[in-house]
């Protein structure tokens, strides 16, 4: 019984430190300032954001709602990133700069989504049901950008700097503007990755 134990604390562990690692290496690769990994450890509020909104969801997850809005709550004052702790978040994601981030509650992110500074995840809904986007995997959102409402951002998709995007987006597609408006579809999304669109 102790061993069984022991080994499931373990498997966590190691879980966990993988987890780590993926999103520092992740980091390396989408921000070309980030050149060394004690310092992302240490000064990236992209980073600690979305590890503290791990512990945050596991604990909203298990029905300790009160703990996992403080853990919200305190994540927020130091790293100016807002992600409520019922949002859906997968691996491999980065948030660059950081400041001004808003990811609410019904939201699910994919893996591998990269999001700017000032990007809000937001609702256009008082009701209790799915009110926040879902963005999928491979997706990039420019700073500034608002993309409100149960829509769904397809994968690979990138959002111009400042859109504000109200209804879907196709996969591997680019949207910018206010409102939102698809400019173009490409076969491959290396196509369409205009770093300009985005800050």
């Amino acid at each position: 019984m102790v061993g069984s134990l022991t080994g499931g604390l373990a498997d966590r562990v190691l879980g966990t430190v993988a987890t780590l690692r993926e999103d520092v290496a992740a980091a390396r690769r989408r921000d070309p300032a980030a050149t060394d990994d004690l310092a992302l450890l240490l000064t990236s509020p992209g980073l600690h954001a979305i590890w503290t909104h791990r512990l945050a969801h596991r604990l909203w997850s298990r029905g300790a709602r009160l703990p996992a809005l403080v853990i919200a709550q305190g994540a927020r004052s130091i790293t100016g990133v807002e992600i409520h702790p019922g949002a859906t978040i997968g691996r491999r994601f980065f948030i660059d700069h950081g400041m001004g981030v808003v990811i609410g509650e019904t939201s699910e992110v994919g893996d591998d989504v990269m999001l700017y500074h000032g990007v809000t995840l937001g609702g256009r809904s008082m009701e209790r049901a799915k009110r926040h986007p879902t963005v999928g995997d491979g997706s990039t959102i420019g700073a500034g950008a608002r993309v409100i409402g149960p829509v769904v951002i397809g994968h690979g998709a990138q959002i111009g700097a400042n859109a504000v995007v109200v209804g879907d987006v196709p996969a591997l597609a680019t949207a910018v503007g206010v409102p939102a408006k698809v400019r173009t579809e490409a076969a491959h999304p290396e196509e369409q990755m205009d770093p300009a669109i985005w800050i």
